[in-house]
């Protein structure tokens, strides 16, 4: 049966699929869970990352990044974040905390930076998380990476941060509508790359013997991926990448490869014109699985807790444009079911993480926008 065509059966709220399938029909709606807020009021929050002690730090696209309580308030922004270019998708962006931030309290945040006549490029800077009489600001503040090249225009800046087991940091980036920068390996635009968390080139990049390349790319091939997250199964750079209309992937994410796009996509135009050659091409990399129509994905997390039966080293993925939560079932690499969660909820999800309470925790993108916590029913 062709990939293209569903060869499962409906079994409660979980469609069960083959090995080929890779787009499925929309799965009855499940009903078992409700949200509470946790804070409201934020203005298009795109992040949230957990401190230690169980506060959140969570970004907000305009260019604000505020500490959120244990108890639900939200602080003061914190000072010294950079200049953002907030137009459009631009703005701030990712957060993430250094693996070893308890001893160094480094956080890494990326943005869309501000170029010279209006361009702007996805940027990624660290900093120290400082508190002192109840303020918070960002001391050292560094530039690590710096999209190349800066382009006009404020759509896809990707782009979400990824902590490896080894330490390196991936980083997703959009191809800023320039589909076909995105197979250029003279430039950062549509790839994901790895670099050290100073910024330097680790020795192992796959790309940097190559006079041709920019030594930081991991992989390229990528239109505008909003999600990514390591499985803790293997260590595994996972992502989602928005399609056009249609063809939103799930990737695993391996060094080198070259991901298609825009050359080939399960999605078509916006004005429903064909894209590239077809859905397949030698030395191409097939999604895991797609969606068509778009739901148009964002923020994902794998889910290693307790708190939801049947949803231990589930795959969940928020989404903008379809107000869902989507849960995909795992079998190894292979996706085997999808659930579609707070259809009801009519907000849109940017990202989705697991508390250290075992909890998910979702931001909706709006103004306002708020931290809701998934519970049962």
């Amino acid at each position: 049966m062709s990939a293209r065509l569903l060869a499962g059966c409906l079994s409660g709220s979980l469609l069960i699929l083959s090995p080929l399938a890779q787009a499925v029909p929309k799965p009855t709606q499940s009903d078992a869970y409700t949200v509470q807020t946790v804070v409201t009021g934020l203005a298009h929050p795109w992040s949230l990352a957990f401190l230690p002690d169980g506060r959140m730090l969570v970004t907000e696209r305009p260019g604000r990044l505020r500490i959120i309580g244990r108890d639900g308030k939200p602080g003061a922004p914190v000072a010294g974040i950079p200049t953002v270019f907030a137009s459009g998708q631009g703005g701030l962006l990712d957060v993430a905390l250094d693996p070893q931030y308890a001893q160094n309290r480094l956080i890494y945040l990326s943005y869309a930076e501000p170029g010279d006549k209006g361009v702007a490029g996805t940027a990624v800077a660290r900093a120290t998380l400082q508190e002192a009489g109840g303020h918070a600001s960002l001391q050292q503040l560094k530039v690590i990476f710096r999209q190349q090249p800066k382009v006009s225009g404020d759509n896809h800046f990707g782009s979400r941060l990824a902590f490896a087991r080894d330490g390196t940091l991936f980083v997703t980036l959009g191809e800023r509508k320039q589909r076909d920068n995105a197979q250029q390996l003279g430039m950062t635009l549509g790839k994901v790359v790895r670099i050290a968390p100073d910024g330097s080139v680790p020795a192992d990049n796959p790309f940097k013997a190559k006079s041709d390349a920019l030594p930081q790319i991991w992989s390229y091939g990528h239109r505008n991926p909003q999600g990514a997250a390591i499985n803790p199964a293997d260590g595994q750079l996972w992502l989602v990448d928005h399609g056009a209309r249609g063809g939103d992937e799930v990737n695993v994410v391996q060094a080198g490869r070259n991901y298609g796009w825009p050359v080939i996509t399960y999605g078509r135009d916006y004005t429903w014109l064909k894209i590239g050659e077809g859905t397949a091409k030698p030395g191409m990399e097939q999604p895991r699985h797609h969606w068509d129509p778009s739901i148009a994905p964002s923020g994902m997390a794998f889910y290693t807790g307790q708190r939801y039966p049947g949803w231990k080293d589930s795959l969940l993925v928020g989404a903008l444009k379809d107000r869902m939560l989507v849960r995909l079932a795992l079998d190894g690499e292979r996706i085997v079911g999808e659930e579609r969660l707070l259809t009801d909820l009519e907000q849109r999800v940017r990202d989705v993480r697991q508390g250290p309470d075992g909890w998910v925790y979702l931001l909706t993108d709006a103004d306002p926008g708020a931290v809701l916590r998934v519970v049962p029913r």
